[in-house]
């Protein structure tokens, strides 16, 4: 019995050994490039951009194979951010589409089952809720995305237009582009 367990002993370090050789031999490095990208990308996974998530875009965009501006949750801002690192020219947001205008879910809380599945739909965790109980979305986390909607078997979440107001306006422009040219 102790001859059995100092084999399998010997056995496992042996195979450890090799594993970790493997790892550090066969390492294989991410795109510096495509990190900073999705760095700079909002995270919320929505694939309104065509690509299943964040980091699929920001590798494409690395790649020279998608344009910088196809994120609606990221928008204009975004885009700007994406054309400073990668040296390019502003581009306007999608081809030719303008992006839909920015809107927050809304859960009417009577028709709510209290499922969960729109809490595990969502990103950015905006959703608050128990099992069996009904649920509400924080205005302030919701990007948008629009991912809350499919999975919800009553349709009880809707997307409402958010109002342009002081408290949530923003300049369109980034200081720089205001600034005279040299």
């Amino acid at each position: 019995m102790f001859e059995a367990l100092l084999a399998m002993s010997a056995i496992a370090i042996v195979l450890g050994a090799v594993l970790g050789y493997s790892a550090i031999k066969f390492r294989v490095e991410g795109n510096p490039l495509a990190d900073k990208i999705d760095a700079i990308l909002p995270q919320t996974q929505c694939g309104q951009c065509g690509f299943p998530g964040c980091r699929p875009y920001a590798d494409a965009i690395a790649n020279g194979t998608a344009e910088i501006n196809m994120c609606p949750p990221g928008g204009e801002e975004g885009i700007h951010k994406l054309a400073d690192l990668l040296g390019v020219e502003f581009k306007p947001f999608g081809a030719g589409v303008e992006p839909k205008p920015k809107a927050v879910a809304f859960i009417d809380e009577n028709t709510c089952i209290g499922c969960t599945l729109c809490i595990q739909a969502c990103p950015v965790d905006a959703i608050t809720g128990a099992a069996k109980q009904m649920h509400t979305i924080i205005a302030a986390e919701c990007t948008g995305c629009e991912l809350c909607l499919a999975p919800c078997p009553v349709d009880c979440i809707i997307m409402l237009v958010s109002e342009e107001k002081v408290s949530n306006w923003k300049w369109k422009y980034p200081m720089y582009a205001l600034s005279p040219a040299r």
